[in-house]
């Protein structure tokens, strides 16, 4: 089943596997009265129905490099970009949640390494004055060490792998990883990670594999005629 979410201006993203983006596009089509244009493009593809609703494709591990064609059939762009989809990738993923994280490499979809683990961190307390300050310490401290022990997993199982990755998936909470980010040992790692972060759950090893069969999905944007792109 398609994931969907809501976005602004009235549109809808759904993520799309890769084997059911043809099914997917000619299902677009049925429903708004055939295909006005497909505009592409190397980080997406736009195709618009005949009434103007549009469904812009966000390219997985961009560019999207077309064979060198002038005036291609319209068609033919939605076809390169399910066979982009298809291309078998090596990736990195880094899930960082809550105090928990997830690490690992996947191969088409199926997850072949992984490192999981979780680090108690406090939540927010209602009290105040010095025992306030006393709790936000502790707090801090062990958010510190859960992003530490991040920061050597993902060193552990990924930097020595580099050269075999296609690309590296982010997910979680977008502040931890940009204090990761900051870990100069994960500079080659961030490197190759690619625009999108997946909205997650804590992660566990079972997020972890639900993150690598959505990394390789088509994000959809849907908008209808009404609102435009």
């Amino acid at each position: 089943m398609s994931r969907k979410r809501q976005v602004g201006g009235g549109g809808v993203a759904v993520e799309v596997e890769p084997e059911r983006l043809e099914r997917w596009f000619t299902r677009f089509a049925e429903r708004n009265d055939g295909i006005r244009s497909t505009v592409p493009g190397a980080e997406e593809v736009v195709v618009t129905g005949g009434e103007g609703t549009t469904a812009t494709a966000r390219v997985p591990f961009p560019p999207l490099v077309a064979p060198d064609q002038q005036d291609p059939p319209e068609g033919s762009v939605v076809e390169w970009l399910i066979e982009h989809a298809r291309t078998p990738r090596r990736i990195g993923l880094v899930l960082v949640r809550k105090g928990a994280h997830s690490v690992g490499v996947a191969l088409d979809g199926t997850v072949e390494v992984s490192r999981t683990d979780r680090h108690h961190v406090q939540g927010r307390s209602a009290a105040g004055g010095w025992s306030q300050q006393r709790f936000a310490r502790r707090r801090a401290g062990q958010a510190r060490q859960a992003l530490r022990s991040a920061a050597d997993d993902v060193a552990d199982v990924l930097t020595g792998r580099l050269a075999d990755l296609d690309a590296v998936v982010l997910g979680g909470d977008r502040q931890a990883l940009d204090e990761l980010r900051a870990d100069r040992r994960l500079e080659p790692v961030f490197a190759l990670a690619t625009p999108r972060v997946l909205d997650i759950a804590e992660p566990r090893r079972t997020v972890l594999d639900e993150a690598a069969h959505r990394a390789r999905a088509v994000e959809i944007v849907v908008r209808p005629a009404a609102t435009g792109r």
